[in-house]
């Protein structure tokens, strides 16, 4: 499945020595940042809402990428971040991102985490009443009171469950039982959904803003809703790669591995694509979905999801982070070794783990691109078949499931570029088992490179 590359991994891909430099430099596997297609992702979005002249705002969702090069960035296009941790907070304030540009959504909230937003006064998107009262412990009546957000679990049948949030039925009850509203400043509602449904989320935000009308009805004046991520990207251009790999691994007996080690379904339980990737190839993303949600109608018809908005005086935020990274990041890792598994197939080793391009999906179905050493003709190789595997020492350490095919062979010392991996994949589940250092992460201008802050001594004070 052939990446979708911007012009800068295109520029880097075809320079071997500048890959084998940069490896040289900071070992193996680096992750390599570009963040200028971020001011076109950012346009997309407020394009899409400037047209149903909303207040909108864009929030980074900063754990999917850990750079404080992308904070910059995002700050620079006048967004603001969202952050899921007392580090990630910290960071961003003495980042200088001012506190009415950020947004604490973490799932679990540490007591010093919740001091730190409240010291600096960050909303706090709250998820339930036990950190309402650690929150309350930690704050008094006379001082400023404290912005919230109140993450709402859907009650609409059409919506899964969710682990995140509570009803507005438990919220009102809650807050009705409570009387310490001075404590508290409640300036929005906030949900997150799981999937990438346009659909899903007009109906949830409809039922935000009839929460805060609720909300409005005991005194709190809402100020935004807050729709979280799953904004959608497309790795891929050609949508029949994409279908077509399912169709090919539905076909395949159990058992080879034409496709996939040990024929992995990947979660697949026929020729549609499973649901336990994510979906590389999508046919809206990020303005034009948009539309779609601003333009869905209520249950009577009478207004859009855009007019119900506006005419509560109501901001839409949003925080994407996979599609706001989209064309910002690729990973190079170092070819260790190619030999045979003791039945014959064929391996090639890379200096990484599979922690290190992986999300919490099943696996990565982006093409690699292998960056021959220079001195290494093609004359000299042979074309190989095989699976990529990684340093942890366990039988499944495989950095992708695939297999792939190098018409041209692959060698010890040749580099495989992992391209677009700056949303997630680079960090989300990152590890440093076995001792192992993590990845370094640097900025690329042209030929230049230099280290993240984040790998800076005393990264981001």
């Amino acid at each position: 499945m052939t990446a979708r590359l911007e012009p800068w991994m295109k520029s880097l891909v075809q320079d071997p020595e500048l890959c084998k430099e940069l490896l040289s430099d900071y070992g193996s596997p680096l992750n390599v940042h570009d963040y200028s297609s971020m001011a076109r992702n950012v346009a997309e979005l407020r394009d899409a809402a400037a047209v149903h002249d909303i207040d909108f705002q864009i929030y980074l969702a900063r754990k999917a990428n850990k750079t404080l090069g992308a904070i910059d960035k995002a700050v620079a296009e006048g967004c603001g971040v969202d952050v899921a941790s007392f580090n990630e907070l910290d960071q961003c304030l003495r980042r200088g991102v001012s506190p009415e540009s950020l947004i604490v959504t973490a799932a679990v909230k540490s007591r010093a985490l919740l001091k730190l937003a409240v010291e600096n006064n960050v909303v706090l998107s709250l998820d339930n009443t036990d950190e309402v009262m650690d929150l309350l412990e930690l704050t008094t009546s006379d001082g400023t009171p404290v912005p919230v957000a109140l993450r709402l679990a859907s009650s609409n049948p059409a919506i899964a469950p969710t682990r995140f949030g509570l009803s507005a039925q438990q919220w009102l009850d809650f807050f009705a039982q409570i009387h310490s509203p001075e404590v508290f400043s409640i300036v929005g509602v906030h949900f997150h959904l799981n999937g990438y449904s346009g659909e899903q989320r007009a109906l949830v935000l409809q039922e935000s803003l009839e929460f805060a009308d609720a909300l409005a009805q005991l005194g709190h004046k809402v100020k935004f809703v807050d729709m979280g991520g799953g904004i959608p990207m497309s790795y891929l251009d050609d949508s029949q790669q994409w279908s077509g790999f399912w169709v090919a691994l539905a076909e395949v007996p159990e058992g080879d591995e034409t496709l996939t080690w040990k024929s992995d379904r990947l979660g697949a339980t026929g020729p549609q694509a499973s649901t336990a990737l994510y979906p590389y190839h999508q046919d809206l993303i990020r303005g034009p979905w948009l539309e779609k949600i601003l333009i869905a109608r209520g249950a009577d018809g009478s207004q859009t999801v855009g007019q119900m908005l506006n005419a509560r005086g109501i901001q839409l935020r949003c925080e994407p982070g996979r599609s706001l990274l989209d064309g910002c990041g690729l990973t190079l890792s170092e070819v260790a070794f190619t030999k045979e598994r003791n039945d014959g197939v064929s391996l090639v080793g890379l200096h990484m783990n599979r922690t290190q391009c992986r999300s919490t999906a099943a696996d990565f179905l982006v093409d690699p691109i292998l960056i021959k050493a220079s001195g290494r003709h093609a004359h000299d190789r042979s074309p190989y078949s095989g699976f990529l595997v990684g340093a942890y020492c366990i039988e499944e350490e495989l950095i992708l499931r695939r297999r792939f095919e190098f018409p041209q062979g692959v060698a010890k010392g040749d580099v495989v570029a992992f391209p677009n991996t700056g949303g997630y994949l680079m960090h989300i589940i990152e590890s440093a088992s076995h001792q192992l250092p993590l990845a370094k992460n640097v900025v690329l201008d042209g030929a230049n490179a230099c280290l993240d802050d984040i790998d800076q001594v005393g990264a981001g004070h």
